[in-house]
């Protein structure tokens, strides 16, 4: 019995010590094969604390005499309280949160008048703002929760519960998300009403942070970035509007995104401003009727001191945060350029970048996997060799966004610039030659804006568009890089619109034609700027410019049985304001040229033309 009774014992010490061993067990992020993995104890949406706040800045754009503050909320396993679990944060701030204004008639532009008249007044719409108070938005938090991670959400100024004007990219835009990351990294003081002294601290952050978002939502994070913040450690912009004036201007002329003709900075300022409505009529006189009417210049559509402002490749020099952009070749409406620009920017500081393009239009982010490992390195610290990785990701032409193909950089490494020349015959499809001859003379084209791009490049003959080609390849040719034109041409009037496509012929007329089948990349430019984007002049009748400038960036595969076309024409109906038709350009062909970024360079180019 005695002995009988010492292993009864044993058993329940043996027990006890389980169950106390089992109670001490905390639940922790874990990692395998370098990235956060789904843990059970962060995967109860139940039990997740949600709560909201209001971090304080050191600006007042609503004319208040209070420094703004700015509407923030939190989404935070529970563990973070019951257990003391610090943990990394994954922020992201937009002005889209508390709706937008309804896209009532007379809110864009009328892109219907002469180049460089005063454009027509527009209407301008209230936002009715939406939204309760605890949660700002529930994005995000579903993919990085579960995985170890608090999610964090704000308000752009002017916008939602945060106070202050918006800017449509001004300092107060990069400063707010800044001081939320003070906060986060304890270095800022939160409160727990818009009015209250009562503190709100974040003492379940470790002080590490990571944004991301898409479009505008992409832009604040390089916003944030760009103040060089402490603790913001690595971003993620899909899809950033990095500048405003490329944004809705393209080598000074008036160009509006994508799908959103007519548009300009002051109707995006309306589009967004759902902040408290009696600041409204402050910030609308302040901001809207005097810094961006004064500043935005719709008339001539030069670059400027207000739009030098708001471009983000200004103010790199203190940003120190880990990069993965991500962009579309064939987003419209934020163009490719824009993640280009600010990637190339990166790398030349010397900050860890990589680049990941798909195929498609606007938004699409990186893979979940590309994401997580950056993340999980740069916010958990784990050492998963992250930063040793391909730097560019690119999805070919056939492949799912989930699956891109590893290059050592972008733009292709064995890319090379080769130059191509018209022959005449462009009103119906003349040559694009890799040999250039001065004696090909001059052509003309007459401008109609009510003829779309597509129409032109399918037309066997047109008086309104210029269009020269390659002989049909017969193996593939793959570009990469910003191809750049140099079109010499006269304009019958002081003014003119000036559109480049690049385009796959021939067309495919069909409805399910694939986003890459048909226009290869496209640009713009006004004729008047061919000395500089800052100040333009009136063009002379029968005078002749060269006029220089990138298209957009491109990394495409135009597969073999294709041609590869140059069109010319003048006003683009999609994007360029709509003067009357009739304007005549005369294009020099002898001094215009096209140069193709060709991966294997002109050797590789010339044999697929045999």
């Amino acid at each position: 019995m005695k002995k009988s009774a010492n292993i009864s014992i044993f058993i329940a010490c043996l027990i006890a010590g389980m169950s106390l061993t089992i109670a001490q067990e905390k639940v922790v992020p874990v990692f395998k094969d370098g990235e956060a993995q789904i843990v059970e104890g962060f995967n109860d949406a139940s039990k997740w604390l949600r709560h909201d706040l209001f971090v304080e800045t050191d600006f007042d754009t609503d004319g208040d005499g209070k420094m703004d503050r700015m509407h923030v909320s939190v989404t935070r396993p529970a563990q973070t309280e019951t257990e003391g679990l610090k943990l990394p944060v994954i922020y992201v701030s937009s002005p889209y949160f508390a709706g937008v204004a309804p896209n009532a008639e007379g809110l864009f532009y009328d892109v219907k008048h002469e180049l460089g008249d005063t454009p027509k007044k527009r209407t301008h719409v209230e936002v009715t703002r939406r939204g309760e108070r605890p949660v700002i938005s529930n994005s995000h938090i579903k993919k990085w929760v579960p995985r170890g991670y608090i999610v964090v959400h704000s308000s752009s100024p002017g916008t939602g519960f945060s106070q202050g004007s918006p800017t449509v990219g001004g300092d107060n835009e990069s400063l707010a998300p800044k001081s939320v990351v003070e906060w986060l990294c304890g270095r800022r003081k939160g409160y727990t009403e818009p009015s209250s002294m009562e503190e709100v601290k974040a003492y379940w952050s470790t002080g590490k942070v990571g944004m991301t978002g898409t479009s505008y939502n992409g832009t604040l994070p390089l916003a944030a970035a760009t103040t060089g913040v402490e603790g913001l450690e690595a971003i993620i912009p899909i899809a950033p509007n990095t500048s405003y004036y490329h944004y809705y201007r393209s080598n000074g002329l008036v160009r509006s995104p994508g799908g959103y003709l007519g548009e300009d900075i002051d109707v995006l300022y309306d589009f967004i401003h759902s902040g408290d409505e009696s600041k409204r009529a402050y910030n609308n006189a302040n901001t809207r009727d005097i810094e961006l009417a004064n500043g935005m210049d719709r008339i001539t559509g030069d670059y400027n001191d207000f739009w030098a402002g708001r471009d983000y490749l200004n103010d790199m020099a203190p940003m120190k945060a880990a990069l993965l952009m991500s962009h579309g070749f064939n987003d419209w409406n934020v163009m490719p350029e824009h993640s280009y620009r600010i990637y190339e920017a990166a790398k030349a500081q010397g900050i860890p970048s990589q680049i990941y393009y798909h195929q498609n239009g606007h938004g699409g982010p990186p893979p979940v996997k590309m994401m997580n490992r950056w993340f999980t390195h740069y916010l958990h610290g784990v050492d998963n060799g992250v930063e040793n990785d391909a730097r560019a990701w690119i999805v070919r032409e056939n492949d799912r966004q989930d699956n891109p193909t590893a290059y050592p950089e972008y733009p292709n490494p064995l890319a090379q610039e080769v130059q191509l020349h018209p022959v005449k015959g462009g009103e119906k499809v003349g040559a694009l030659s890799l040999n250039k001859s001065r004696r090909q003379g001059k052509e003309k084209l007459v401008d109609d804006y009510s003829i779309d791009g597509a129409s032109l490049a399918q037309a066997e003959t047109s008086s309104h568009r210029l269009l020269y080609a390659t002989p049909v390849l017969n193996e593939d040719v793959h570009i990469s890089g910003a191809p750049k034109v140099t079109v010499s041409l006269s304009s019958s009037k002081p003014a003119a619109n000036l559109s480049v496509w690049l385009v796959s012929l021939p067309w495919n007329p069909d409805s399910k034609a694939k986003i890459t089948d048909n226009i290869i990349t496209r640009g713009w430019a006004d004729p008047q700027n061919h000395k500089s984007i800052r100040e333009g002049e009136p063009l002379v009748p029968g005078t002749f410019y060269d006029v220089t400038f990138d298209l957009m960036p491109d990394d495409q595969i135009i597969a073999k049985g294709q041609q590869i076309g140059l069109m010319i024409f003048s006003s683009d109906k999609e994007f360029t304001l709509w003067p009357s038709p009739g304007t005549e350009l005369t294009v020099d062909l002898a001094k215009t040229t096209l140069t193709l970024p060709v991966v294997g360079g002109a050797k590789s180019l010339k044999s697929t033309f045999k």
